[in-house]
């Protein structure tokens, strides 16, 4: 006999931990107390349990949950045999309950793997064709013998067609196995197929048709014990980084009984893109609902799947074809990992993928160090909006040049990610669009100072146009076949970090953000550019003339402008001031005079002709026959009640408000309009009113 004394509001379970203490709290409890069976009572008036075993007699106990409970001998005998019989009486309310539909959504969602079956036993109707009488079949049978087949034939088929009785509806019970699907999860991994795991994939995520690109199947023992799959999806989810969206996909089981799928503690946020099942074994998550929330075994769980995860990584990265697309799909994800999740900051590094200069595939970091020339002690990097783009930058000419291997990002997160991540295995990461670039090239030192001596004129007159752009001018050792580029300061941004702290509109007031964006570019020039050595000869001539040397001033800026784009920065004064200045340089190398302007005669536009006054009189009259409103045809009274009912609906009555009165003020309005409109002072009024 079942005594189910605990159907009260709360779980009986629940109270009884709260009174022991110790190891003792970690006895295994499920299905001692009936756990969750109070929750019936929120759609029930009344639930009568019958029990029979093969020791006792058969039982009901009953109860509406307000005060007591009743357990009586049931009076109609021993009808079960064995096992329980529960009748819920629900509320006047939640008939939604006697629905298949909704019965089978719940037995799915809750109970789709446990190892019994669940049935839904519902009545169907279906029309079927009567049986023939005895008497009428052997009238069948006997024409047979006739000699003539074919007249045999067409008469059968006749009689047939005549006599044919109607359809008959037949009512029966038939019973629907719900819980088809069946738990790989507990088998061990060597006798589970490949299809078998790429069936179960849609079955879990409720996807019909979708795919897994790699998953895992492992059992957990030590701390805590748990079975587990865990996939990788084929495709990211559209809103995968959306800060509204949620994806709680882990599914929580104990023992094959669904319990939770709102807990986002069993995995990092970076890691949410996985589609993983856990079926836990431990006592302390199967008590109750309430304790999943605050279980300390939650964190061992959430150890358990990130390492599990980086083991499926390890494996799948193994298959270059494979990993690419993972990193195309869930690449992003990753880099979001070094910012979230400090622990694994190193791990994950292992798996961040690149192009590079060295090929048009991913490359990994520890690849680029394998492949690092003598004496190089930096990882090299560039981040641009594209592959293509990036490969035009100036920053990479000198590199490529010398031999050097560059990778190339092209996520904005990119720079942040190589800044959490400080180093990689010793080397340190350099971004080539910064100011300071090692190149291992200490020997050109006194090269470079002499150079800068030589170009010391030109330095002088383009630091002076661009005083309030830039912080200097000198001469650089990262180009070669560019004229000019823009770098940053150790401190300032450079143009990706730029675009994405402006894209951060709450950090725009921020002290460091405004250090930051405050901080002046260093513009650096090539010393074997012709436009360069043109611009140098005719600053030595005159060192001095800079101040009225105004088309020099104009080619200074212009270089500048251009490197600001070509650096990947946004022009500060605009595109007109920049389209301007290219203006004068054309005119000038054509000859034409500066303050020469076009000439244009416009034609001017008429004037609208009666007609097509008219013609638009009456089509805005056929508008409003459409609309069913003419006007002048709204009487006083009409438009009276049409006023009052507009009124009514949009402002509630006020204390001491008279509607009388306001009705009268309106009618009163109306009729003083419409003597000035019958008046004869009012007649050209009148002729715009029946116009419009």
């Amino acid at each position: 006999m079942i005594l189910m004394t605990f159907l009260y509001l709360q779980s009986g379970t629940s109270e009884f931990l709260e009174t022991m203490s110790g190891d003792k709290a970690d006895m295994d409890l499920i299905g001692k107390f009936g756990v969750g069976f109070y929750s019936v009572f929120l759609v029930a008036d009344k639930v009568r349990v019958t029990s029979k075993n093969n020791n006792d007699d058969q039982y009901i106990w009953e109860s509406t949950a307000v005060d007591d409970f009743t357990i009586a001998k049931d009076p109609a005998g021993n009808t079960l045999g064995r096992g329980t019989q529960i009748a819920i009486h629900l509320k006047e309310d939640q008939d939604q309950y006697l629905e298949d539909k909704r019965i089978k959504d719940l037995v799915t969602k809750y109970s789709e793997f446990i190892n019994f079956p669940i049935y839904l036993r519902r009545t169907v109707s279906k029309a079927v064709e009567p049986e023939k009488p005895a008497e009428a079949k052997e009238t069948e049978n006997k024409k047979v013998d006739i000699d003539d087949e074919e007249a045999q034939v067409e008469d059968v088929k006749d009689e047939e067609t005549k006599d044919k009785p109607a359809p008959v509806t037949v009512t029966y019970d038939e019973d629907e196995l719900m819980n088809t699907n069946k738990p790989i999860w507990v088998r061990d991994p060597k006798t589970v197929t490949t299809k078998e795991y790429e069936d179960f994939y849609p079955v879990l995520t409720r996807e019909h048709g979708s795919k897994a690109m790699a998953y895992t199947h492992f059992k957990a023992e030590g701390d805590v014990e748990f079975k587990a799959i865990m996939y990788v999806p084929d495709k990211a989810p559209k809103d995968l980084f959306h800060m509204d969206s949620r994806h709680n996909n882990v599914k929580l089981y104990v023992k094959r009984v669904f319990i939770t799928d709102e807990s986002k503690e069993f995995l990092p946020q970076w890691l949410s893109f996985l589609k993983v099942l856990v079926d836990a074994e431990d006592a302390p998550l199967n008590v109750s609902r309430e304790t999943v929330q605050s279980n300390k075994s939650i964190q061992s769980i959430r150890k358990h799947l990130v390492k599990k995860f980086f083991d499926m990584l390890k494996s799948l990265s193994q298959d270059e074809e494979k990993y690419t697309k993972f990193i195309q799909e869930f690449g992003t994800s990753l880099k979001l990992g070094t910012m979230e999740d400090r622990d694994n900051v190193k791990k994950i590094a292992r798996f961040l993928r690149y192009r590079s200069s060295n090929s048009d595939k991913y490359t990994s970091f520890e690849s680029y160090v394998s492949r690092m020339k003598k004496g190089q002690k930096s990882i090299y990097y560039v981040i641009g909006g594209s592959v293509d783009e990036i490969k035009q930058s100036p920053f990479v000419e000198a590199l490529l040049a010398r031999g050097y291997e560059v990778l190339y990002m092209v996520e904005p997160v990119d720079e942040v990610v190589l800044t959490q991540l400080g180093n990689f295995e010793g080397k340190t990461f350099q971004n080539v669009a910064k100011s300071e670039l090692n190149l291992n090239d200490e020997d050109d030192a006194e090269a470079l100072k002499e150079l800068e001596t030589k170009f010391l004129p030109l330095l002088d007159w383009m630091q002076a146009a661009l005083i309030n752009e830039i912080e200097k001018v000198r001469v650089s050792k990262r180009l070669t076949t560019s004229p000019a580029a823009l770098v940053a300061n150790d401190f300032g941004w450079t143009a990706n970090m730029e675009r994405l702290m402006e894209s951060q509109a709450k950090h725009t007031d921020n002290p460091m953000h405004m250090f930051a964006k405050n901080q002046k570019k260093i513009l650096e020039i090539n010393p074997g550019h012709p436009l360069i050595q043109s611009m140098l000869e005719r600053a030595s001539k005159d060192p001095k003339g800079f101040e009225n040397d105004k088309q020099f001033q104009d080619i200074t800026k212009i270089l500048y402008e251009m490197t600001l784009v070509r650096s990947g920065y946004a022009l500060k004064e605009g595109v007109k001031n920049f389209a301007g200045r290219v203006e004068n340089m054309l005119r000038i190398s054509l000859n034409v005079d500066l303050n020469a302007e076009a000439t244009f005669e416009a034609p001017q536009a008429e004037d609208r002709d009666e007609e097509e006054i008219k013609a638009e009189i009456e089509q805005r009259e056929d508008i409003l026959k459409a609309d069913e409103l003419k006007p002048g045809t709204m009487s006083a009274e009409e438009l009276n009640k049409m006023l009052k009912e507009f009124t009514d609906s949009t402002n509630p009555p006020r204390a001491g408000y008279d509607a009388n009165k306001d009705g009268e003020i309106v009618e009163e309005i109306i009729a003083k309009n419409e003597e000035e409109l019958d008046s004869e002072d009012s007649e050209g009024i009148k002729a715009v009113h029946d116009e419009l």
